[in-house]
């Protein structure tokens, strides 16, 4: 099939060893490619019991079919491994530019196995790959990472890890094009168990050959116009970047505030997307070939950095009660160089400011800068300690933060599900996506099925973000979407704009593998049953599908006049959900497997 290399680049680090081997183009027909089939090819690979942490857990860095491709979007690559975090499945989503460089290199994936006996990076120029020793850069930052390697040449993207994952925290990132993320789940920590500090990939070529240039041409085109047209893809976000969230979700009473302590923020303007547009953007920015220009570019001092996104904004203000937004662009810059999943890393901080405030951790554990809500310095000052492993209590913040609430008794302190932190939406102000939450394989997550953008912005159409009706076959039909999305190698905001048919259509152009929107979301649905299938395989329980108590007990207070009085009702939903999948006390049945084409 057209936009398949039909290559997999085969790195051992135990034994230096580096292959080229076929893709399986059979599979890549069931599971599109990212996240889909990296996902097939991790299970057919590992002995899913092992440690996310040894020499035997693989780690798979996979493109798209659209990765490359000069549709709106097409550069997304996904990071697939075993999660040290929670030992489900983790496939982190990043963009930038290293997912179509791969791409352009001739390679659909690399898989990495073993470790290495001291650091070393991969250096991949086309067909030319090298194994390189990496160990001047071990306890480099990102950028000063990207910048030693990328020195006097073109035309070259690099990926790595900063010091949170050589020192194997479990909310480390993989980090591209300095200030672009693979974040969650963990997966930094799994590249630095491996000694592997970066991959360099260098390549003169930038294009990625379609089955049918002229239909792919006339579908991209008319793409880019539904995105540019739409009132978020073409407004809102070009305009504030996805910080626009931030005013939005709290006027709705949904904005969690003090570790979800409570709903509502009063100093929210002080951070939102308006405010930065009117004091720290610079410009702009943009993915490689995006049209929609949601990333933001700041100014720190008298550098000009990668700006926080809407997730990040809240987890370092409302979270943590700090409406200095000058902290936090340096929180999220410090973020970026220790190489720390922004959404984990302030939900944690967060989460220790509750433990501070309740007398679990003291003024002697903190070393001279408090974990108490407010504290602007905090925030910045931690995240380089917890990057560093810089004393005790920096080495168990950086466990994420149901080890750290867990360590003091009370883990129902952790707004997290299935270990992994909860981002930016009251699940009981906004109930699809508490479901969304509580059923997400990878755990806590809202860009699995990000029924925000229904329930809060309207697209495609409004529903009620109060109401448990519908809600299940909402969340199942967006999880389906977004799994295709990123098996694809697009961005997900994409979504606000075109539908399954629209990504067919364009999956079909570049291909010529023809199928109908219909069909792209039951190979969404077979990529989500898979997924869960690995989880368990891997050990998860069926009560691993819920929410923080806080959510399911302690209701919303009754002065926030848009939610007052609410509580997840994911007791409603949840039983509705698993018959809509075809599951069985939360995972599918023999039938369901059959009939999508898994076993």
């Amino acid at each position: 099939m057209n936009c398949y290399n039909g290559k997999i680049l085969r790195i051992n680090l135990t034994s230096q060893q580096i292959s080229v081997e076929d893709l399986d183009l059979d599979l890549a027909k069931k599971y599109i490619g990212g996240r889909g089939l990296g996902t097939k090819m991790l299970m057919d690979e590992i002995d899913i019991n092992v440690d996310p942490l040894s020499a035997d857990n693989k780690i798979i860095y996979i493109a798209g079919p659209l990765s490359g491709t000069k549709v709106s979007t097409g550069t997304r690559y996904m990071v697939v491994t075993k999660s040290p975090l929670n030992n489900f499945i983790a496939s982190s989503n990043s963009g930038g530019i290293w997912g179509s460089m791969l791409k352009y290199a001739g390679y659909d994936a690399i898989i990495v196995e073993g470790r290495a006996d001291k650091p070393v990076y991969l250096d991949i120029e086309d067909d030319q790959v090298v194994i390189k020793d990496a160990s001047s850069l071990w306890t480099k930052t990102s950028e000063e990472t990207v910048d030693i390697l990328k020195k006097d040449q073109k035309n070259v993207s690099v990926l790595n890890i900063g010091p949170a994952g050589e020192n194997l925290s479990l909310m480390a990132a993989v980090m591209n094009d300095t200030d672009r993320a693979a974040g969650r789940s963990g997966v930094g920590a799994v590249m630095g168990s491996k000694n592997l500090k970066a991959i360099v990939v260098k390549t003169n070529n930038d294009k990625i050959p379609t089955f049918d240039e002229e239909e792919f041409k006339k579908v991209a085109i008319e793409s880019a116009k539904m995105l540019k047209d739409h009132p978020v893809t073409g407004g809102g976000l070009p305009t504030y970047g996805t910080a626009v969230l931030v005013n939005i979700i709290n006027s709705v009473g949904s904005l969690p505030t003090k570790n979800w302590q409570e709903s509502e923020y009063d100093k929210a303007d002080d951070v939102s997307g308006e405010t930065m547009a009117d004091t720290v953007l610079v410009r702009n920015g943009y993915c490689h070939h995006c049209t929609i220009g949601c990333g933001r570019v700041v100014k720190m001092d008298d550098k000009i950095i990668g700006g926080p996104e809407y997730e990040t904004l809240w987890g370092f203000s409302a979270d943590a009660d700090i409406n200095d937004l000058d902290a936090i662009v340096r929180a999220n810059y410090w973020c970026n160089e220790m190489g720390l999943d922004t959404i984990s890393t302030s939900s944690t901080l967060a989460a220790a400011m509750e433990l501070y405030q309740r007398g679990y951790i003291t003024d002697e554990d903190c070393d001279g800068v408090p974990l108490q809500f407010g504290n602007s310095e905090a925030i910045i000052e931690w995240v380089k300690r917890i990057g560093r492993g810089h004393n005790d209590l920096a080495k168990l913040l950086a466990q994420g933060s149901y080890r750290l609430c867990e360590h003091y008794g009370v883990p129902e302190y952790s707004m997290s599900v299935k270990k992994l932190e909860i981002p930016a939406y009251d699940a009981r102000g906004i109930q699809g996506i508490g479901l969304n939450y509580a059923t997400s394989n990878r755990g806590g997550c809202h860009v699995r099925g990000y029924t925000i953008s229904p329930e809060i912005l309207g697209a495609p159409v409004q529903v009620d973000r109060l109401v448990t009706d519908g809600k299940a076959e909402l969340v199942k039909t967006f999880q389906d979407l977004t799994a295709a999305i990123d098996s694809l190698g697009l961005c997900l905001f994409t979504s606000f704009a075109l539908g399954a048919d629209e990504y067919a259509a364009i999956y079909s152009a570049a291909t010529g593998q023809k199928i109908t929107g219909a069909e792209l979301l039951e190979m969404g649905d077979r990529i989500y049953n898979l997924e869960r299938l690995f989880n368990q395989r891997a050990g998860m329980t069926p009560e691993e599908d819920t929410l923080p108590e806080r959510l399911l007990k302690d209701a919303i207070k009754m002065e926030n006049e848009a939610s007052g009085g609410m509580v997840s009702r994911l007791d409603i939903m949840l039983p509705e959900y698993y018959q809509a999948r075809g599951w069985v006390s939360g995972f599918p049945t023999e039938d369901t497997l059959k009939r999508l084409g898994i076993i």
